[in-house]
C-alpha cells in the first residue's frame, strides 16, 4: 500500500521570500511592542522620584524660618476652636494623661461645676500632667485666647459659659504683666486686664503751654486726676500698686523722700507707665500723689 506524497508549504520563490521576511519582522515587532509597554509602565522602585521637583525642594528647604510681624499691627486673636486644635487637642481629643476628653460630658461635669474662673486659672497655671498654658507662652497665646479655648471645650461638653469679652486696644499686655507679677488667681488676672484697659482708655488732655498758670486748686486737680487715671490700679491695689488708703502698702514707699515718690509717678515704675499713661502736667501728677498720700496720714 503506497503513501500519498506530502506537499511542501512553500512552492514558489515568492512564498519563500515572504516566509523569510516574516521570520525576521514578527520577532522584531514583538520586541518593539514589549519595549514600549515596559517604558510606559509606572515605576515604583525606590529612588525613582528622587529628582522630582517636590523632592528636591524638600531636601534643600531651610531648617530655620523667620516670621516677621508688624509690632504696630492690631492684634488678631485666635478663636477658641483654633487654640483648641493647635494646642489643647493633643491631650483633650483622646483624653490622654487624665485630661477630660473633648465632648465627654461625664469627664467635664465636675470641672464645669467649679466655674469658669477656676477652669481658666487651671489652664493658665497648669495642673497634674498639663503644663501652664498647655505648654505655650503668653507670646504665643494671650490669656484671652486661653479663656476662649476653655469656653469652647467646656461649652462643647455641657457648659453654657458666655464668650469672654475681648480686651480693649492696649490691654493685650495685661496678661503678661499679671503673669510677671505672679497673680495668685484668675480674678487677679481679670483685675489686671481691667486696669490696663482703663489706662489705655485714659482721656488725653492737652498739656498746658510753657509758663502757663498752675491749677487754681491743686487739691481738686489731684483728686480729679486720681479718679480719672490712678484709681484704675490704686483703688484695688492691682499690679502691685499700693492700695488707696492702705497705710501698710504705702509705708515702704513713704520711707523715701517725696521727690522720689514724685519721680516714680512722673517717669513710671514697674507696671505703672509714666504719669499713669496720661499726659497730665507734672504739677497735676504731683497733686494726685499728694492726694493719695494724704489718705494714709
Amino acid at each position: 500500500m503506497s503513501e500519498a506524497p506530502h506537499g511542501a508549504p512553500i512552492k514558489t520563490p515568492a512564498q519563500l521570500i515572504a516566509a523569510v521576511i516574516a521570520g525576521f519582522a514578527v520577532p522584531i515587532i514583538i520586541i518593539v511592542l514589549l519595549a514600549v509597554y515596559v517604558d510606559n509602565s509606572t515605576r515604583t522602585g525606590a529612588g525613582t522620584d528622587s529628582l522630582a521637583e517636590a523632592q528636591v525642594n524638600s531636601r534643600i528647604h531651610p531648617l530655620a524660618q523667620v516670621d516677621i510681624r508688624d509690632a504696630n499691627a492690631p492684634r488678631v486673636y485666635k478663636s477658641g476652636e483654633e487654640v483648641y486644635k493647635a494646642v489643647c487637642s493633643a491631650c483633650h481629643a483622646s483624653g490622654a494623661a487624665g485630661a477630660p476628653k473633648f465632648t465627654n460630658t461625664a469627664d467635664w461635669a465636675p470641672r464645669i461645676a467649679q466655674g469658669f474662673d477656676t477652669l481658666w486659672h487651671t489652664a493658665l497655671s497648669g495642673k497634674g500632667a498639663m503644663p501652664p498654658r498647655g505648654g505655650t507662652s503668653p507670646d504665643d497665646y494671650s490669656d484671652f485666647e486661653i479663656a476662649r479655648a476653655v469656653v469652647y471645650m467646656a461649652n462643647n461638653s455641657g457648659a453654657s459659659f458666655p464668650e469672654p469679652a475681648q480686651p480693649a486696644a492696649g490691654a493685650a499686655a495685661a496678661s503678661g504683666a499679671a503673669a510677671a507679677a505672679g497673680a495668685s488667681d484668675a480674678g487677679a488676672a481679670q483685675q489686671a486686664a481691667a486696669a490696663m484697659a482703663a489706662m489705655a482708655s485714659v482721656p488725653q488732655t492737652a498739656a498746658p503751654a510753657a509758663g502757663g498758670a498752675q491749677s487754681a486748686d491743686a487739691s481738686q486737680a489731684g483728686k480729679a486726676l486720681y479718679q480719672s487715671v490712678c484709681q484704675a490700679c490704686h483703688a484695688a491695689g492691682v499690679l502691685n500698686a499700693p492700695k488707696f488708703g492702705d497705710k501698710e502698702a504705702w509705708a515702704p514707699r513713704l520711707k523715701d523722700s517725696m521727690d522720689t515718690v514724685y519721680n516714680y509717678a512722673l517717669h513710671g515704675k514697674g507696671a505703672m507707665p509714666p504719669k499713669g499713661g496720661s499726659n497730665a502736667s507734672d504739677a497735676d501728677v504731683k497733686a494726685a500723689v499728694d492726694y493719695m498720700v494724704s489718705a494714709v496720714k
